[in-house]
């Protein structure tokens, strides 16, 4: 028994293929910011907070990274980039409390 909807009169419709490929979900290699962002994060972590500045470089990359997702919806890091702006932020917040810590400690003795 065939199909009577396969003949020529009736095409089959197929979904167009996805733009891109499966590893651009998972590490937005073109969406460089969001990446950066969320490397210098993860590093700003493990050398156990460097300094305000090593901090604020995932925040800008991040929200740079933020933006370019916002301008091309193809491009993917919106992940990435939301982790690089958290890392970098909290050691922001934990450089500036070593600082008031030392700057308290000296002034004590």
């Amino acid at each position: 028994m065939s199909n009577p909807y396969s003949s020529p009169q009736y095409p089959q419709q197929y979904p167009p293929p996805p733009q891109g490929d499966a590893t651009s979900v998972v590490i937005p290699y073109k969406n460089v910011p969001a990446l950066l962002a969320y490397y210098l994060g993860i590093l700003s972590l493990v050398c156990c907070f460097v300094g305000v500045p090593f901090g604020i470089v995932p925040l800008v990359l991040g929200i740079v990274g933020l933006q370019r997702r916002a301008a091309n919806p193809a491009i993917h890091g919106t992940a990435h980039a939301w982790i690089g702006i958290v890392l970098g932020g909290l050691n922001i917040l934990a450089s500036a409390g070593l600082i008031v810590l030392f700057v308290i400690a000296a002034l004590t003795k």
